[in-house]
C-alpha cells in the first residue's frame, strides 16, 4: 500500500455511509501512512492500524530470524481464569473507547471516502 496506494475497493459496511463508523474505520488509510512512516497522520486515522501494521513486521522479522538461525522466539502466557477475565475486561473496554473515538472523527473518516466506478 506503500507504494501502489490504497486499493480501488470500497470495503467501508452499509452503516458507514450513514456515518456510523466502527472501531476499524480509517484502517486502510492509516495502514498505509504507517508502512510509510507518516505515523502522525495515521494516529489521525485509526492508532490500532499502527498496531497491527508493527505486529506484522514483528511477526515477519521472527520468521526471518527463525528460519536463517533456526532459533524460534516463543512467548507464553500462563493464563489463569483471572487473567483471562482481565484481558476480555480489558479489551472490551479498549474497543470500545476506539469506537467512540472513531464515531467523534466521523467527518474525517467519511471525508476521505472515494467511490469508485
Amino acid at each position: 500500500m506503500a507504494v501502489l496506494g490504497l486499493p480501488p475497493v470500497d470495503f467501508h459496511g452499509p452503516l458507514h455511509k450513514f456515518g456510523i463508523m466502527d472501531p476499524l474505520c480509517g484502517g486502510t488509510r492509516a495502514a498505509r501512512y504507517t508502512a510509510q512512516g507518516n505515523l502522525s497522520e495515521a494516529w489521525r486515522y485509526n492508532p490500532l492500524s499502527i498496531v497491527i501494521v508493527c505486529g506484522a513486521a514483528l511477526i515477519i522479522v521472527r520468521t526471518v530470524v527463525g528460519f536463517i538461525s533456526h532459533r524460534w522466539v516463543t512467548i507464553s502466557i500462563a493464563w489463569t481464569p483471572a487473567r483471562r477475565r482481565w484481558a476480555f475486561v480489558i479489551i472490551i473496554v479498549l474497543v470500545a473507547l476506539l469506537e467512540i473515538r472513531q464515531q467523534m472523527r466521523a467527518d474525517l473518516l467519511m471525508a476521505g471516502t472515494q467511490t469508485w466506478v
